[in-house]
């Protein structure tokens, strides 16, 4: 795009936009031979250079087209622009200074010529040639001012600006939701959406954790190792695609699995795309962060349980429980059989667990009987902080299956 030069001026600026070329368009316009223009319109076409020999009536010929103007453009993709400053005149102008900026609703960015030393002369038919790449990571319009200044051979300083307005649009449109499992991992669903115009290539949806969390994606085949998605890499305008992935916080030295408390940072989601012409773009999310389960004082979690026990038979499971606060229990343990509940608790109740500092556990090995077949809810543990005096009740911390021997399952 060339703006008109100011006559007074000796030299001319000339920017263009780098972009991608695309498929010169041709627009057919067809008729039955018996109707009134007969074979016009189809010599019409076929004369078209745009055309494609054979595939006249179809609208997208073998001709390739540079864009005639700035246009738009997407956030994360590189803007490239060509910049040429060129001596219309007979004379030799001195001390020569280009300088590009990039003014945004919020910040002004130097891209050429802030701290470049001036060209010292530049003679009749000469042209200064430069190529701006920046990556555009901000919404909204962007004003590209280029500035000349130079000295005449009269020892005249000149100076003119041009001014180029583009818009930066969003071209993907990215949800997220969180899922807290029991064992303290965190299932991230990202659904990512195009939302331009036109198909782009998805070739890379990643997550990048934070330090507290390793990731696993969960989106190939396990046995077949190939993607969910299929062969198709295309993601079609308004189609949605939801990735799914799997976090496990890392074991921190003091710290008991299973105590995390307020705001945490999950990580950030890195998608890389092209489109159909092989325009790359790249956008990061800024950090994901989810409310992190609240567990109250205590927290009490199954380790190890059968998953089906006979009926009338004494079976063992392990629990672990965990202080998340930020004081030392002393903890008594009271077992509760409910005249309701298929299972008894085998044991002592009214024992002494001991102190329990803060962050940290302890184990604890318990016993059941079950005396009702079918699925079975284990409830009635209690735990007292003689400190305190204060009861914490755990009731459906488990389920187990009971069978008779006569039903014992293969």
């Amino acid at each position: 795009m060339e703006p008109n030069r100011e006559k007074e001026n000796l030299l001319a600026l000339k920017v263009m936009r780098l972009t991608r070329p695309t498929f010169l368009h041709v627009t057919p316009i067809t008729c039955d031979d018996r109707d009134l223009p007969g074979s016009t319109f189809s010599q019409v076409v076929r004369s078209d250079m745009a055309s494609s020999a054979g595939l006249e009536e179809f609208a997208m010929g073998e001709l390739l087209t540079l864009p005639q103007n700035f246009g738009n453009i997407f956030l994360g993709e590189t803007f490239s622009c060509y910049v040429c400053v060129h001596n219309d005149s007979t004379q030799l102008v001195k001390d020569i200074m280009v300088k590009a900026d990039l003014q945004t609703s919020s910040q002004r960015l130097t891209l050429s010529g802030g701290s470049s030393p001036p060209i010292p002369e530049l003679g009749p038919e000469g042209s200064i040639d430069e190529v701006i790449h920046h990556e555009v990571k901000e919404l909204g319009t962007h004003i590209l001012v280029c500035a000349v200044s130079y000295t005449t051979q009269s020892s005249e300083k000149m100076y003119f600006r041009k001014f180029f307005k583009f818009q930066v649009l969003k071209p993907l449109d990215v949800k997220t939701k969180f899922y807290n499992a029991e064992s303290d991992e965190v299932y991230l669903e990202a659904q990512v959406q195009n939302i331009t115009a036109a198909p782009m290539v998805m070739e890379k949806v990643s997550l990048e954790p934070s330090a507290s969390y390793s990731v696993s994606e969960l989106n190939t085949e396990e046995k077949a190792g190939m993607s969910i998605f299929g062969t198709s890499v295309y993601l079609n305008p308004k189609d949605i695609r939801q990735y799914l992935y799997c976090l496990k916080p890392k074991a921190e030295v003091g710290a008991p699995r299973g105590v995390l408390k307020g705001v945490t940072n999950i990580g950030k989601l890195d998608i890389i795309w092209k489109t159909n012409m092989g325009e790359k773009g790249r956008l990061q999310t800024s950090p994901l962060q989810r409310m992190a389960p609240g567990y109250g004082d205590i927290r009490l979690t199954v380790e190890q349980i059968p998953d089906g026990v006979p009926m009338e038979k004494p079976f063992n499971f392990k629990c672990r429980v965990t202080n998340c606060c930020e004081r030392t229990m002393d903890l008594l343990l009271l077992l509760q059989n409910s005249g309701t509940s298929g299972l008894y608790w085998c044991g002592v109740s009214g024992k002494q667990l001991g102190k329990l500092g803060p962050n940290t556990h302890m184990e604890l090995n318990l016993t059941l009987l079950a005396s009702v077949p079918g699925l079975q809810s284990i409830s009635g543990l209690r735990l007292t902080d003689t400190y305190l005096k204060r009861t914490y009740e755990h009731d459906d911390i488990a389920q187990v299956f009971v069978y008779s021997d006569q039903e014992e399952p293969a």
